[in-house]
């Protein structure tokens, strides 16, 4: 048995938090082994983990599945949604302007950044699932965050990038990722657990090849 094997248990026959504890128990006597994490940690970074990959798979279909309806992108989007660039400091701060009465989806957020909903209201949905916030409001955005948002009103929301970019493109092109494969939001802080978690599976599989 290797790691593929275990994955595609994982994925079609899970076991139950109960069974894994027993098993977990069992085997750590059994092999005489020491671990990295106790066992509630190891099982709620697994459920973390789960509950990010499906967000990523669902909101990137739903993006996809409103370009294929024929909602507005590129330019017209832009018209719609113009945006006024500063650099200062550096810092890159970028203002938007939000109609009411839209759906967006955006960007894939690659380094944390504050952000500031200075005029409006809006609901945002990410992997923690619907927060409604109205103006003023502020927050700090995590790597890997892609959002949808729905405008109940005319919305300011600005964020603001550490950065020693000059234009708006080059900051762009160094904080925002082309999908969730990008090697900067792979290797956030969960996949990092995730790695440590699979380390003492490998532990434990070769304890038992011994």
């Amino acid at each position: 048995m290797n790691i593929e094997d275990i994955d595609n248990q994982a994925i079609n026959n899970p076991l139950s938090k109960e069974e894994l504890k027993k098993q977990f128990v069992e085997k750590t006597k059994e092999l005489g082994l020491r671990h990295t994490f106790t066992f509630d940690e190891a099982w709620e970074v697994a459920q973390e983990i789960r509950k990010k990959q499906a967000y990523r798979n669902d909101i990137t279909t739903l993006q996809n599945q409103m370009v294929e309806a024929g909602c507005i992108t590129g330019d017209e989007l832009n018209e719609m949604n113009p945006i006024k660039h500063t650099f200062a400091g550096g810092c890159y701060v970028r203002e938007i302007f939000n109609p009411a009465g839209m759906v967006l989806v955006t960007k894939i957020h690659k380094k944390e950044h504050p952000f500031f909903l200075m005029k409006g209201k809006m609901s945002i949905l990410t992997e923690d699932g619907v927060k409604t916030v109205e103006a003023p409001h502020n927050g700090v955005t995590k790597p890997g965050t892609k959002r949808v948002i729905f405008t109940h009103e005319d919305c300011v929301f600005i964020t603001v990038h550490a950065t020693d970019k000059t234009t708006p493109e080059e900051v762009e092109e160094d904080v925002i990722a082309k999908d969730f494969n990008d090697k900067d939001i792979s290797l956030d802080d969960v996949e990092k657990l995730s790695k440590a978690l699979d380390l003492d599976i490998q532990l434990i599989i070769n304890k038992e090849k011994e």
